[in-house]
């Protein structure tokens, strides 16, 4: 693990170093195990985001936007009636563990001094965020409620006096010499690395497999000497914050691992790079919860229509077959004589063959000479007729399955917010219930919120993410002679630069965009065509979403999320 012992160590430094005498302005608790609290402290106000997620808990501090619910959630309001307000004294961990304790001070409803204790624990799943009384040690509440049915050794609900997690009984990394660390393994034993890990409080997996392979040659010398230079370089906060980026996977910690060999890239404070490496990610992981049920019915709209279009495809291919149809029942008709029931096939002059050649035409035994003529001439009708209708409904098909192709992308590249949307404009076309409707009247919607970015000669950039905001960018918003791009025949976002004349790397940066927000995101040398506003239309009954423009030209660019992530603070 990245967030380990260590790294709590690093990230407990720098926040007291920013936010210890601060005042805790504004609580927010936008999603369900986040807590963002604004801390006035030197002057400035600082995001302290503190997440109890099951994959991504972490303490930091961020400068990413959220959203907040329109209602406080129980445990929002709890903290603001305690915490709001009061100054944060101190910041400091419980040994080496991954907890982290925030001492505040502040006044009751009757006007007395209260000390509160912000407690933090980050263990997986089982993170949690828990607010206590420091002179009663008593819990007040807690982001997640664990009785003793599920954890018999402390309970974590409101009015249980607070426990700590059971003690480990490991060595304290930082007091351990090269004698300390070589008394602790067993050479003999192999995996030296996990012996780490068992023996030294905070050592992740991460940090040991480092000492092992920078000590060269494992060994009673090398090994004790190397896990000692790395304790120091930690202590004497010597870091270098990085994420390392290898085979499609990310690992991030205090300084660049040498035994992940890959692209490394540094960052200035433990909270910037966190905030690179966590980009996104626990919002994706957010929206797939919260979206799973519609990104399902989508899939499985997206799957039907394409199982149509087959079968409508096979049809057409046997209504094609009419004129082979018509020329068997008028054989037949011409060779009644020659039939006789329970033959299976009768082989005929063909009258339509200048050779003067025979044919052969199967029959159904069990139907009459006459009954198999008409058979044939029901056919031929049939699939004359069929040839107009089914060449419409696989035109509707294919334009369901697009639609459908086009909302998924969409989807899979939303926020909690843009999901919202997308359920709206599902309930608009029919395609599901509109949860939104009360007492018979529908809830009016907001304007459209679209995300802002800037160009790097600080021209905006607007982006789209789904069918809403895009029809609103596109057709009511963007002024005409204004540029719009999206990704060439490639389902994706609409994007529009606001300027008229932009310059040749705005452009790039732009398409870039449209790039990253479409289906294409993890590939290269995507086609991106842009054209001016005026010229893009949107067909009469056409689609959420679908447009249609012409003039255009196509740049190619290759999507690069650090580009996207900088176009956006900017």
């Amino acid at each position: 693990m990245s967030f380990d012992g260590l790294f709590t160590k690093a990230m407990v430094l720098e926040l007291s170093r920013l936010l210890k005498g601060g005042r805790i302005n504004k609580v927010h608790q936008p999603y369900k195990n986040e807590v963002i609290l604004t801390v006035r402290a030197g002057g400035n106000n600082h995001k302290l985001l503190l997440s109890a997620h099951p994959s991504y808990a972490r303490v930091q501090l961020t400068t990413e936007a959220y959203d907040n619910p329109s209602e406080p959630p129980m445990f929002c309001m709890l903290l603001r009636k305690h915490i709001e307000g009061h100054i944060l004294e101190e910041v400091y961990q419980i040994e080496n563990d991954r907890i982290i304790i925030f001492e505040i001070k502040g006044r009751n409803e009757i006007g007395d001094i209260s000390y509160k204790q912000l407690i933090i624990e980050i263990m997986g799943k089982h993170s949690n965020i828990i607010v206590v009384d420091k002179t009663r040690n008593l819990i007040l509440d807690s982001i997640k409620h664990i009785s003793f049915a599920v954890n018999s050794h402390r309970a974590i609900l409101p009015g249980q006096a607070y426990v700590f997690p059971p003690e480990q009984h490991k060595q304290n990394p930082f007091m351990a010499d090269e004698e300390d660390v070589l008394r602790s393994l067993d050479f003999n034993a192999g995996k030296l690395d996990r012996q780490l890990v068992q023996q030294f409080a905070g050592v992740s997996p991460l940090f040991a497999k480092e000492v092992i392979y920078t000590s060269g040659l494992a060994n009673r010398t090398t090994v004790p000497k190397q896990f000692v230079a790395l304790m120091k370089k930690i202590e004497g906060d010597e870091l270098q914050p990085a994420i390392m980026t290898a085979e499609a996977r990310e690992v991030f910690y205090l300084f660049p691992l040498e035994h992940i060999k890959g692209m490394v890239k540094t960052f200035s404070s433990l909270s910037e790079m966190l905030d690179r490496f966590y980009f996104g990610k626990a919002e994706r992981d957010r929206v797939k919860q919260q979206g799973h049920d519609i990104e399902r019915f989508i899939s499985n709209e997206k799957e039907k229509n394409e199982k149509k279009i087959e079968k409508l495809e096979a049809t057409l291919k046997d209504a094609q077959q009419a004129d082979t149809f018509q020329r068997y029942g008028e054989l037949l008709t011409a060779n009644l004589y020659a039939v006789k029931k329970g033959m299976k096939e009768i082989e005929v002059l063909n009258y339509y063959d200048e050779a003067g050649g025979t044919i052969k035409i199967p029959l159904d035994p069990r139907k009459s000479p006459s009954e198999n003529a008409q058979k044939y001439f029901s056919k031929y009708q049939k699939a004359k007729n069929a040839i107009l209708i089914v060449n419409e409904q696989i035109v509707h098909a294919k334009d369901e399955a697009a639609y459908f192709d086009n909302l998924l992308q969409q989807v899979q590249s939303a926020s909690p917010k843009d999901l919202q949307e997308i359920r709206e404009e599902l309930a608009e076309g029919g395609y599901i219930r509109d949860r939104q409707k009360r007492g018979g009247k529908k809830v009016q919607n907001a304007k459209p919120v679209l995300d802002l970015f800037q160009s790097s000669d600080h021209t905006e950039i607007l982006v789209g993410k789904n069918n809403k905001q895009n029809d609103y960018l596109t057709n009511k918003l963007a002024a005409r002679d204004e540029i719009w791009l999206h990704t060439k025949d490639i389902p994706g976002s609409h994007v529009v630069i606001r300027s008229k004349e932009p310059i040749e790397q705005t452009i790039k940066e732009a398409a870039m965009l449209a790039a990253y927000f479409s289906k294409a995101r993890n590939s290269s040398s995507v086609p991106v065509d842009y054209t001016k506003v005026r010229y893009v239309k949107k067909p009469s009954g056409a689609k959420p979403g679908f447009v249609i423009y012409d003039h255009q030209q196509t740049v190619y660019v290759t999507p690069d999320e650090e580009l996207v992530l900088n176009l956006k603070k900017s």
